[in-house]
């Protein structure tokens, strides 16, 4: 039993062995399941195509709008490996323009579209075994041909920095496509730093002899691409050249040659305040040279040396500043960094009831004691100077504000407040102890000025106080006009003798023509007429002509001694009811000047002691008692009925239909007219009657003035000087970002649309966020200092876009077509990305180039001055093609080997899959003197 056992045991055990010796080839290896793996990926990615790709997570790469990427992860003998896929989310952009800088780079290299990308999951990505290499590209190349995807595929070799690949196309013929590019870092040779030398490494990639490569036997088609760069300005570079530094004021010779040591923006309307760092760098020109067919080495010479005004397009694109603020916090200097700072001010300003409580460091609370130290009394004091004492230029108050401009209850920006304001920005970095010292003094120097009569600058003086500005502001205007009338009382005072020497010599006995001159002599400028509703609006001259053919008798009810003074002519064909004369319209002074807090407190005031029209007139008694007395003046003998009809016709009301005529002295009609006065002035005791009752016959010039200068001046000085802190600041902000929108509004960017219109929406966002302030509706942590926080970053962004804008038009000042199209790029690019926070310019935007016109090319050539002596170090005359003495910062070439397929062995059989004229070899070359990078693609049978 044993020996049977152990014979069945021996058995079993030869099976085994025999068993072990069997290969069975039913079960896949590790490296055909990769494969089938790469074969399933390529086949989901084909069934889902491009949308459906992106709606599974397919991410844009670079800066094209339509090239995306999908990937997948894969594992093989313990290794991660990363296979992408790159393709063009609208089909019909897929066959891009052979230099169109959407191109990813290997579209570039290899003049692929679609095409995947397989490297390890790694630090370095890429393959450093060669094997390895070629057995990832083996498998994508048998999954691709398993699913009839003709994709290229490539691998990245070698070392990082080198940045090669290698790569293989199945074309769907018996042609298959190689790819292989390296990259040369440094020490590239002599030889390959020209033309010919390129073309004759393009050539021995197929050529085996001297003899094969003679120009009878082979045609390359050629193409080429020049980047040119604007060279950067040093600190020692500021210089301007040319007829721009002919026609400057300050021109210098330096070397024997007319130069302008100067900033960018020296003659820009904010260089008062502050110089911005130029944000246009300079500029990147692309010339594009046509497909040329060469059949030597000495044409490639000959074509090095060939001008870039031979280039077929010429395509140029800005090179904007990279240091920009990453969390748009206002590092940088301008106008919305200091306005940020000033709203800071403003929230710090309800901390105390008076201004003086800044300036103490011992009263401060500890916020206040942590701001910024107070300026030097040197600092202030010049800047005072520079408000009040400089005489300079006389402050420009024509209409160059913006038409939204008056929304905002600021000031003009040529105006004593609004520099104020604008100054109060940079004076002790905007602190609020810095901004109450500036106050004070200022305040005190308005009080010198009144005291002393002395004009106040920047301020004019015309009789008007413009309600839509500020209440700072429209006090010094009324503090201007009463220091003007101070003046004025001043010199009649001293000039009062010779005015009684020219009064004594008139002829008293010379009427009513007499007292129209002795009235224009004495009072001219100081009354005028009555409105034109009132009046027949004859001038001076006419009324005086008018006495002089024709001198009416006083009325028979008047005393001897009346006579008519102060008439400024008929007052149309009304007739004084009691006399059957003429009534005349009297000059009558100017209705008290009133700023925005006094017309309140009138208005509150009706509303609040009586709600009659009797308290209102009561309000208006002098300006009443003034017109009267002017009336009765020019009227002698007139009645209350006759004041009423000329001052207010609506209170009069006539029973007669037919229309007067007038003949001489005499009405065709019955005398006196049908007519009674409104039953609001016949009411027993009405304070119009009882005022008329009171008033004197005075003509307007012997009339107590309505306006009280001494009086109206001490109480704006006293405003000023007992105005809170919280309203002082509040009136600031309001000025300071009317002011500086103003400011850069008066910018000059070549009229371009986007910039007009974004001006246009910052005042309307001003208006809008600035309302409260001019409301009085703010308190310290009201939501509205988180608008004014979000404010200073829209102005901002605006004034960035300005100073782009102003530099983009000063270099293409010849050519305002390619300013306009580059602005238009610029804005449109970066008008979704403001507010969020972007640190730099976008890669996506440094390629938005503009075609240059060939009227425009003279333009573009003069951006590229001949470098100076600073940078003449800077050139390395190794390329060719020099533009202005600037040789190409980069060179790429394209060379192509085409040949036909009607002879070919191979391409015999399936003639109806390949193209008459094939692509076999095509090399591109893109580098500089330092760097070398070729890419060589070749076809082939095997």
């Amino acid at each position: 039993m044993d020996q049977q056992e152990q014979a069945d045991a021996e058995e079993d055990q030869e099976e085994e062995e025999e068993l072990e010796r069997f290969d069975d080839f039913t079960l896949a290896s590790s490296w055909e399941r990769f494969i089938s793996e790469i074969e399933a990926v390529i086949r989901h990615w084909l069934a889902d195509g491009p949308k459906n790709l992106l709606e599974k997570g397919a991410i844009q790469v670079g800066p094209s709008n339509y090239l995306y990427k999908a990937k997948t992860e894969l594992k093989h003998d313990l290794k991660s490996y990363i296979m992408e896929y790159y393709y063009f989310l609208d089909r019909h952009s897929g066959k891009a323009k052979e230099w169109a800088w959407t191109l990813h780079d290997l579209q570039l290299f290899f003049g692929v579209d679609e095409f995947l990308v397989i490297a390890p999951q790694s630090a370095s990505g890429v393959v450093l075994d060669s094997p390895e290499a070629s057995k990832l590209l083996s498998a994508v190349a048998i999954a691709s041909s398993n699913c009839s995807s003709f994709w290229p595929a490539f691998v990245p070799v070698h070392d990082p920095s080198r940045k090669a690949f290698i790569g293989i196309q199945n074309t769907g013929t018996v042609f298959t496509r190689r790819f292989e590019g390296d990259r040369i870092g440094s020490q590239v040779p002599v030889k390959l730093m020209h033309l010919e030398g390129l073309y004759e490494l393009f050539i021995s990639k197929f050529a085996f002899s001297s003899l094969e490569s003679s120009p009878k036997l082979f045609s390359v088609q050629f193409t080429m691409k020049l980047t040119y760069k604007t060279l950067p300005k040093d600190d020692g570079d500021n210089y301007m050249q040319g007829s721009d530094a002919v026609n400057s004021e300050f021109s210098v010779d330096v070397g024997g040659d007319l130069r302008l040591k100067m900033q960018w923006d020296d003659d820009c309307p904010w260089s008062e305040w502050y110089s911005a760092e130029d944000p246009v760098k300079g500029f990147e020109l692309t010339t594009l040279w046509p497909e040329k067919t060469i059949q030597s080495s000495l044409e490639m010479a000959e074509m090095e040396n060939s001008s870039p005004h031979e280039a077929q397009n010429w395509l140029l694109v800005p090179e904007f500043s990279t240091a920009r603020n990453a969390d748009n916090t206002g590092c940088a200097v301008g106008f919305a960094s200091q306005l940020s700072l000033l709203v800071k001010a403003l929230v710090l300003s309800f901390e105390a009831r008076f201004v003086e409580d800044f300036v103490s460091v011992e009263a401060g609370a500890n916020s206040l004691k942590s701001s910024s130290s107070v300026p030097p009394p040197s600092v202030v004091g010049r800047v005072v100077k520079e408000l009040f004492h400089e005489v300079g230029e006389r402050a420009d108050f024509s209409d160059v504000d913006h038409i939204s401009s008056r929304a905002i209850k600021g000031a003009p920006v040529d105006s004593l407040f609004a520099k104020f304001c604008l100054h109060s920005l940079w004076l002790g970095g905007c602190s609020i102890r810095a901004i109450a010292v500036f106050w004070i003094e200022f305040v005190r120097e308005v009080r010198w000025c009144w005291e002393e009569s002395q004009p106040l600058p920047k301020m004019r003086v015309n009789n008007k106080i413009d309600l839509s500005t500020c209440l700072i502001n429209q006090k010094l205007q009324m503090l201007a006009i009463c220091i003007d009338k101070k003046r004025e009382a001043n010199q009649e005072f001293f000039d009062a003798n010779d005015g009684k020497d020219q009064l004594s010599g008139l002829n008293k006995e010379a009427g009513q023509e007499n007292d129209n001159v002795l009235y224009q002599r004495v009072s001219a400028g100081n009354v005028e007429g009555k409105r034109e509703s009132k009046s027949n609006n004859r001038t001076r001259e006419a009324v005086i002509q008018h006495n002089e053919d024709r001198n009416e008798p006083v009325p028979a009810n008047s005393n001897s001694d009346d006579r008519r003074r102060g008439s400024a002519g008929f007052a149309g064909s009304l007739m004084l009811l009691n006399s059957c004369w003429r009534m005349h319209s009297p000059f009558t002074q100017d209705p008290p000047l009133m700023t925005e807090d006094m017309h309140e407190e009138r208005l509150q005031a009706v509303e609040t002691l009586s709600e009659s029209s009797s308290f209102s007139a009561q309000l208006e008694r002098e300006i009443l008692l003034s017109d009267m007395s002017a009336f009765k003046a020019a009227n002698p003998g007139a009645a209350f009925e006759d004041f009423i009809r000329w001052h207010s016709p609506g209170d009069w009301e006539s029973h007669d239909t037919k229309q007067k005529q007038l003949y001489g002295t005499q009405v065709t009609d019955s005398w006196p007219p049908k007519g009674r006065l409104s039953k609001r002035m016949s009411d027993q005791g009405n304070f119009w009657r009882t005022l008329w009752d009171e008033a004197p016959a005075l003509p307007a010039y012997d009339q107590k003035p309505l306006l009280d200068p001494n009086r109206e001046g001490e109480k704006v000085v006293h405003y000023l000087e007992t105005l809170r802190p919280h309203q002082l600041f509040e009136q600031m902000v309001c000025c300071a970002f009317r002011a500086s929108a103003d400011t850069l509004n008066k910018t000059a960017h070549g009229n371009l649309t986007e910039m007009r219109n974004k001006l246009d929406q910052l005042y309307h966002t001003m208006a809008s966020m600035l309302r409260p302030l001019q409301v009085n509706q703010l308190y310290q942590d009201s939501e509205v200092i988180q608008d004014l926080q979000r404010l200073c970053l829209i102005f901002e962004h605006v004034e960035e876009l300005v100073h782009i804008a102003a530099s983009v038009h000063r270099k293409l000042l010849q050519g305002p077509r390619l300013s306009r199209a580059i602005f238009s790029d610029y804005y449109k690019f970066f008008l979704p990305r403001l507010g969020n926070g972007y640190s730099k310019v976008d890669e996506g935007f440094g390629h938005k180039q503009q075609t240059v016109r060939a009227e425009e090319r003279h333009v573009v050539v003069d951006l590229f001055t001949p470098p100076n002596s600073n940078q003449s170090w800077r050139k390395v005359l190794s390329m060719g093609n020099l533009l202005n003495g600037h040789e190409p910062v980069l060179r790429e070439v394209i060379f192509r080997m085409r040949e036909s397929t009607s002879g070919n062995h191979y391409a015999a059989q399936t003639r109806r899959c390949c193209p008459e004229d094939l692509e076999t070899y095509r090399m591109y070359i893109r580098g500089t003197s330092n760097d070398l990078e070729v890419a060589l693609s070749v076809v082939s049978c095997d």
